[in-house]
């Protein structure tokens, strides 16, 4: 796989920093059942990382201490990690909102056939990666079955409650399948819901739309495709400043599976460490007793995908 850090180290994207800490994602490891073409985080069946008993722990105590009102939960497939419900549960306890975020097809993994009935108890949002509403296209990026098993495991989460007015909260995510950015954010949106309601009777809450960063496995393909520059040039020349205010790394800190801090999750996947004086590498420890706020933010070129057209973010389009 080529390294894309040294390609996006030099950079001229304007210095950030933090506000007030809202948010806690937490990465709980690289085990999934899935191996996305897509993947900036290249997780797979293959990976063993996976966060310990302790420093799931200690994520509880960071949510406690600090009063974060949400948990944002990803991977891999963060469903697969042992310690997912117990951390699900405690944090629901706490009164954080948590955030589940779901490949669909792992509600179909061995051992998690009450999976989707123990996230409507315990009201876990759920944003769910579907990158297209055909199967051609979803099958393409994600591999041969996944859209059929999406399919049913939304019809499961629809019958829960999920996605339908007043009820639970379902989101789906959209990345274009190559290296260029979303369309509009609405109008993907209203297609989305049109198709699958009259083809499948399928209805969620809100469509977020997210740029592909040139990082990991698909920044790796764009280098080998001899494309890596093209598609930086695109992010640049399509930088909308007033972005900038509502990027997600001004209010949400990244936690990787050993409990170490990045200013968003595509800083954790090139290693880019949340500045904090004295502190080389920032760990969840820190954040028991440190204000964030006001602190700089880790930048280098990718940053471009946040803040390029409509901008993009965990929580979708920006403006």
């Amino acid at each position: 796989m080529h390294a894309t850090l040294p390609l996006l180290q030099a950079t001229d994207f304007p210095p950030l920093r933090r506000a007030q800490l809202t948010t806690l994602q937490v990465n709980l490891g690289y085990r999934c059942n899935q191996a996305c073409v897509h993947c900036h985080v290249n997780a797979g069946p293959t990976r063993t990382e996976m966060m310990d008993a302790a420093g799931v722990d200690l994520v509880l105590d960071v949510l406690a201490r600090r009063g974060i009102g949400t948990l944002d939960l990803t991977g891999g497939a963060p469903e697969l990690h042992l310690q997912f419900r117990r951390l699900v549960r405690a944090a629901r306890s706490l009164g954080a909102t948590v955030i589940d975020r779901c490949n669909l097809t792992v509600l179909q993994e061995a051992g998690q056939d009450d999976l989707a009935d123990f996230l409507a108890e315990q009201q876990v949002r759920i944003v769910a990666s579907l990158p297209c509403y055909t199967q051609e296209n979803v099958d393409s990026q994600r591999g041969a079955g996944v859209f059929a098993r999406s399919i049913a495991a939304l019809g499961e989460l629809n019958a829960l409650g999920y996605g339908r007015d007043g009820g639970l909260v379902l989101d789906l995510v959209y990345n274009p399948l190559g290296p260029v950015l979303p369309g509009p954010q609405d109008k993907l949106e209203a297609d989305y819901k049109r198709e699958l309601d009259e083809r499948f009777g399928i209805v969620f809450n809100r469509l977020l739309t997210l740029a592909n960063m040139p990082i990991k496995r698909f920044g790796s393909t764009l280098v080998s495709k001899g494309r890596f520059a093209a598609y930086m040039t695109l992010l640049h020349d399509s930088h909308r400043p007033e972005n900038l205010e509502r990027v997600m790394c001004r209010e949400l800190v990244s936690v990787d599976w050993q409990g170490y801090l990045y200013d968003c999750d595509f800083n954790q996947m090139l290693g880019l460490a949340l500045q904090l004086p004295g502190r080389p590498r920032p760990h969840l420890r820190d954040l028991l007793e440190q204000d964030l706020a006001g602190r700089p933010i880790a930048v280098a070129d990718h940053c471009y995908g946040c803040t390029a057209g409509q901008g993009s973010s965990c929580g979708g389009a920006l403006g």
